[in-house]
């Protein structure tokens, strides 16, 4: 391993349009407590990194709910993505990547 010189990998969202139009949904929700987060256009990975933040900011509501049921899954996910960008292995890594994209897809359907 180098002593001057490290090599970082980085998750980088790519929607087809912005994240508010992907997720408007979930946008409008984080908005309300957090509208620079939805300006940030964050990528689904960085929102997982943050999941327990989210919770606690949003405390007593609607998008708390939907979250909670899906935080263990996510957090495993998010545990194996590391680990396999860690080891090299991009083909897996992005596979858990759309696990984590499913899982986002059924937070939407579950928000009003």
């Amino acid at each position: 391993m180098s002593k001057c010189m490290q090599i970082t990998v980085a998750v980088t969202p790519f929607y087809q349009e912005e994240f508010g139009r992907t997720y408007p949904k979930l946008a409008r929700h984080l908005g309300y407590l957090d509208a620079a987060l939805v300006k940030s256009n964050p990528s689904l990975y960085a929102l997982v990194t943050r999941l327990d933040k989210l919770l606690y900011t949003f405390d007593g509501t609607k998008l708390r709910e939907v979250l909670l049921r899906h935080r263990e899954k996510l957090q495993s996910l998010q545990k194996g993505i590391e680990e396999n960008l860690a080891d090299w292995n991009l083909a897996q890594a992005d596979q858990l990547l759309y696990q984590v994209e499913d899982i986002f897809d059924k937070i939407e359907a579950e928000l009003d």
